[in-house]
C-alpha cells in the first residue's frame, strides 16, 4: 500500500511514491480506492491528503511516477470499506437487504487506530475519541454491541509492534481480551485483517504466553464486519470464509 508501520517509518517520500502509483491505477478505472484495512486506508488516505495540501509534494511524486509512464492527479478520495458502508450506502440502504437477524448475539467491536486517526484526515463526522459507526453497522443485525473498558485501545499488533516483540503485543490484546470477556460478549467484530490476526490468532499467543495469569482460556470468535454482514444478507456462511475463522471451523 505501502505499510505505514515499514516504508513511512524510515523514508517518506518512498511511501508517498508508492502509495500514490497504487492511487493512480485506481483513477484509470474510474473508480475510488476502497480498501479493507486500517492500515492500508490510513497510508492511501494520508498519501492522498498530503498530496492535495502540498503541490510542490504532489509535483515531485509526479516526476518520478512519469518514469513508469504514470500520473497521479487526486480526483478520487481513497475509502475504507466502512466508509463505503456507512457514509456512502447509508444505514437505511443496509438494512434494506437484511433477512436474518441476531438478537441474542453479544458484540465486542473493535475499530482499530487507523480507520479513526489523525482525525482531521478522516471522515466521520466528528467522532473520533468515541465513534459509534462500526456499533451502528452492527446492530443493524440484531446484535447488541456491548461497551468494556478500553474498547478503543490498539489490538497490540500495531506500529511494529508484533514484529518486534510478540510478547508486549500479546500482552496488549491480553488486557482487550479480559476486558471483552468481563462483559460477557459473543463475538469479536472489527474492520481490519491485521487486528483480525492480532485477535484472532493472537489469543492462542495469549494462552500461551500468559496462560497462568488469565484463569480460563481465550476462545471468543473473531469475525470481519463484512462477515456479520454477510451472514445478515442471507449469504452462505462457506463464501464469507467464516469457516476459516479461529473457533468456528465446521
Amino acid at each position: 500500500c505501502p505499510a505505514p508501520g515499514v516504508f513511512r517509518a524510515f523514508h517518506i517520500p518512498t511511501w508517498l511514491v508508492i502509495a500514490a502509483r497504487n492511487i493512480s491505477i485506481a483513477e484509470e478505472l474510474g473508480v475510488s480506492p476502497i480498501t479493507g484495512c486500517n492500515g492500508c486506508y490510513g497510508t492511501l488516505k494520508d498519501a492522498w491528503y498530503e498530496l492535495e495540501h502540498e503541490y510542490d509534494l504532489k509535483k515531485e511524486v509526479n516526476e518520478y511516477l512519469a518514469k513508469i509512464g504514470r500520473t497521479y492527479n487526486g480526483n478520487l478520495e481513497p475509502k475504507h470499506v466502512v466508509q463505503a458502508l456507512y457514509l456512502d450506502m447509508g444505514l437505511d440502504y443496509l438494512k434494506d437487504h437484511i433477512k436474518l437477524t441476531f438478537s441474542d448475539l453479544k458484540v465486542a467491536v473493535h475499530y482499530g487506530c487507523h480507520i479513526v486517526k489523525p482525525s482531521e484526515k478522516r471522515p466521520w463526522n466528528g467522532e473520533y475519541e468515541a465513534p459509534r459507526f462500526l456499533d451502528e453497522i452492527v446492530e443493524l443485525t440484531g446484535a447488541k454491541s456491548i461497551d468494556y473498558k478500553d474498547k478503543y485501545m490498539c489490538c497490540g499488533a500495531g506500529g511494529a509492534v508484533r514484529t518486534a516483540v510478540k510478547e508486549v503485543a500479546a500482552d496488549f490484546t491480553r488486557e482487550k481480551l479480559v476486558n471483552m470477556r468481563d462483559v460477557g460478549v459473543d463475538i469479536i467484530i472489527n474492520c481490519c485483517p491485521f487486528c483480525h490476526l492480532q485477535l484472532d490468532l493472537g489469543q492462542i499467543e495469549v494462552n500461551n504466553f500468559y496462560g497462568d495469569i488469565i484463569g480460563e482460556q481465550f476462545h471468543i470468535p473473531v469475525i470481519y464486519i463484512t462477515q456479520l454482514l454477510g451472514v445478515a444478507f442471507g449469504m452462505d456462511p462457506n463464501l464469507l470464509g467464516l469457516v476459516k475463522n479461529h473457533e468456528l471451523q465446521g
